[in-house]
């Protein structure tokens, strides 16, 4: 158990590729040996209507969607995750564990899509004001590499995926800007590296940032 302090907010980002999934599973089991009760969420998606929106957003045939129409569903998504799983589960002095949340719009859609970060942090404010991540690792590795990893996976490829090369560069120079402008909530981890290595910077990060309040 936790006790009744309010729980953590763990959030993952990077770009395709980047191993976020696995990652996940290594978190959490991380927390779980230390007695901490974890729940796992993603965006978007987490409940159901987010999922939904979910399918939308993903969905290749999606693909005359506009940028300002994708980010009002990524926020639509993430309002109903935030009210049905990260806000109850955060108060009740669990752990949420999310894999990407609102720094992934200010990537896709602020840098990504060229919104610029006026119209995300606007709606972040609206959606989220009272909510923020006490750690955000960032999965960093080239748009080269991650892209040959999506293609290894042996799926169709979703609506983002599709997206050219210089859509995933934009995403991540513009996550590895935000990840300067608040060093304190982010750690960036290289994600090209075995994933025994990487699983040991992810731990070192979460027990020199989180260990206090573990």
């Amino acid at each position: 158990m936790n006790g009744s302090q309010r729980g953590l907010l763990i959030t993952l980002e990077g770009g395709e590729g980047a191993g976020k999934t696995t990652a996940a599973g290594h978190i959490r089991a991380w927390l779980e040996d230390r007695g901490r009760t974890v729940v796992s969420s993603r965006e978007p998606g987490g409940t159901p209507i987010a999922e939904q929106i979910r399918s939308i957003l993903l969905d290749p045939e999606s693909k005359d969607m506009g940028p300002i129409t994708e980010l009002l569903l990524m926020f639509a998504a993430r309002s109903d995750n935030l009210d049905q799983l990260i806000r109850p589960n955060l108060e009740a002095g669990f752990d949420v564990l999310c894999d990407r949340f609102t720094d992934a719009s200010r990537a896709y859609q602020g840098a990504g899509r060229e919104l610029g970060l006026g119209p995300v942090d606007l709606l972040a404010q609206v959606v989220h004001s009272d909510v923020t991540p006490d750690l955000t690792l960032l999965l960093d590795v080239p748009v080269e590499l991650g892209m040959e990893r999506v293609g290894k996976r042996g799926v169709a490829p979703n609506r983002f995926e599709l997206a050219k090369h210089d859509f995933f560069e934009r995403i991540r120079q513009g996550y590895l800007a935000q990840a300067k402008s608040e060093p304190d909530r982010f750690v960036v981890i290289d994600a090209t590296q075995p994933l025994e290595v990487v699983e040991k910077a992810i731990e070192q990060a979460l027990e020199t940032r989180l260990g206090k309040k573990l």
